[in-house]
């Protein structure tokens, strides 16, 4: 008997019922990807700016909706409700639970987007301005900070208020969207077809924005270590990097949150502490304040215009504000459940106002900052002639005006270290988080008492590896790319559900009057205790 339930157990480490369709769909569209990998990506394309043409005002309207969700369940009576025993302490402190969000929330793509994203907006600027003009470089600032806003962390958030109470109040087995979604559609759909759907949609979207991510990241490192090591950007040197991250996330995820994922967090917000100062002091210090001031000025005074934007009048097609956006809450919405889901996992002890406001303001003032410091460094290169960022941008690619602005500052070789181990670092933590994530929802341990088997991330992290490894190879990630942004469309009817799941559940359960902190209880029921005491 024992001998048999060890087999069982064995084979019950992952859920084949879930997982094996999710990687056998991933495998099969990235099967065309790769073999016409032009021919893909120009009917992609072409679907995408159909959807950008036709649904762009679609994605800004359910970004500020998902803000305003965001608002009532943090300052209604669902923000006092507890995340696990109302007496329990936050499993963690409120820098390490921030830094672990920020890592998740950011990872590598803030290095690029705070450095670049300027310069892209300059060559194909908003609302007529000319292109590479002062107004268009404040304008490109001023996106690249909106692009890391509220709406970007409201999309990735709220899902988890339904995730973090099915786990940790009502504690049940198994961390899916299915099962969260149980009060919605009932023990029937929720156990058949229909809860496996939902399961296999949201192990799809995960997936390929890992391997996407991975293959997307590698460029960032070694376009800066081709500058550092004067050596060419091969095939070679890429697999050399990705090797590298898959021993860092797969050691991180093994050893779980608290030894590895946070401890990895919290040391890369000092490390970009460090790194910020030596660009503020070595580099133009006074001019990224007095820019990054006047980038803020001009965010809060177009937040609105930005976040409903969608250049109806001009005649002359999109520019770079318009389909970027739509593209960056899509592929945003390809991440959110995954950010939901890991939010949800680390926020024992934490209240929903506590889980939904930490993911609303701390990444968004980190980003806000790296913005300022990074893309005040490139915009002060490139007013002084020192960097043509622009033309570079132009002709090279944004990865290769990179390594082009930070050899520019004194002590180039510690700069490009600096930068290089910290991109590594936060691209680690969104990898680790991921695979940890995965494990946690595929796996058929009692998740709501346990922390997924070690085996599982190993295994979990093998497949993203080997998947992002195939298409840096042979191509295939451009088209993935905008497969994992169309992949967003059925995230929102997810995150929808998930969302209402969050309030009828609290709403059975009256938790905003039994799961509560003392001091948060409702005056009808301190009142009657109250009278009970008399």
């Amino acid at each position: 008997m024992n001998k048999n339930t060890g087999n069982t157990g064995k084979r019950r480490l992952i859920d084949y019922r879930i997982f094996a369709p999710a990687l056998l769909i991933v495998i099969l569209i990235c099967i065309p990807l790769v073999i016409y990998e032009q021919q893909s990506l120009e009917v992609l394309n072409n679907i995408f700016n159909s959807i950008v043409n036709n649904f762009r005002w679609g994605y800004l309207w359910y970004a500020i909706i998902l803000v305003i969700a965001g608002l009532y369940f943090s300052f209604s009576k669902y923000g006092n409700v507890v995340l696990g025993d109302p007496m329990e302490k936050p499993r963690f402190t409120l820098f390490e639970y921030a830094s672990i969000l920020i890592a998740m929330g950011l990872g590598s793509t803030i290095m690029r987007t705070g450095m670049v994203e300027w310069a892209n907006v300059a060559l194909d600027p908003p609302f007529g301005v000319e292109a590479a003009s002062t107004e268009a470089i404040l304008w490109g600032n001023t996106y690249a900070m909106f692009l890391w806003s509220f709406q970007t962390f409201a999309v990735f958030v709220m899902a988890a208020p339904a995730m973090a109470y099915i786990l940790h109040v009502r504690r049940k087995p198994l961390f899916r969207i299915s099962e969260a979604c149980r009060v919605l559609f009932g023990d029937k759909f929720t156990d058949g077809f229909g809860g496996k759907v939902l399961d296999v949609i949201f192990l799809i979207s995960i997936l390929a924005g890992a391997a996407v991510t991975l293959g997307l990241g590698a460029p960032i490192i070694t376009n800066n270590l081709s500058e550092l090591l004067n050596i060419e950007v091969t095939f070679t040197l890429t697999l050399i990097v990705t090797v590298i991250w898959v021993l860092l996330f797969s050691l991180s995820a093994y050893l779980g949150i608290e030894r590895g994922i946070k401890r990895l967090s919290t040391f890369n917000m000092y490390l970009a502490g460090v790194f910020a100062l030596f660009v503020m002091i070595l580099g133009p210090g006074i001019f990224i304040l007095n820019f990054f001031t006047e980038t803020v000025g001009s965010l809060l005074s177009s937040y609105i215009d930005l976040s409903f934007h969608t250049n109806t009048l001009d005649m002359q097609g999109t520019t770079r504000v318009e389909s970027n956006t739509v593209f960056w809450f899509a592929y945003n919405l390809t991440w959110a459940m995954l950010h939901s889901v890991f939010a949800a996992k680390i926020s024992r002890g934490r209240t929903i106002r506590e889980m939904i406001l930490t993911y609303l303001l701390a990444p968004t003032l980190i980003s806000w900052v790296a913005t300022g410091i990074l893309g005040g460094l490139g915009i002060q290169r490139f007013l002084t002639g020192d960097v043509d960022v622009l033309d570079v941008v132009n002709n090279q690619g944004e990865m290769a005006a990179i390594p082009a602005i930070l050899t520019s500052l004194p002590f180039e070789s510690i700069a490009l270290v600096l930068f290089i181990v910290i991109a590594t670092i936060f691209l680690t933590t969104t990898l680790d988080s991921t695979t940890y994530t995965i494990a946690s929802y595929a796996g058929t341990q009692n998740m709501s008492k346990s922390e997924p088997p070690r085996t599982l991330r190993i295994i979990v992290a093998a497949v993203i590896t080997g998947l992002a490894l195939v298409l840096m190879r042979v191509g295939g990630l451009p088209p993935l790319e905008v497969v994992s942004g169309l992949m967003g469309i059925p995230i929102i009817v997810l995150q929808l559900l998930t969302i209402y799941a969050a309030k009828k559940m609290i709403d059975e359960d009256k938790a905003f009057i039994h799961n509560v902190r003392p001091k948060d209880e409702p005056k009808e029921k301190k009142n009657r205790y109250s009278k009970v005491d008399q």
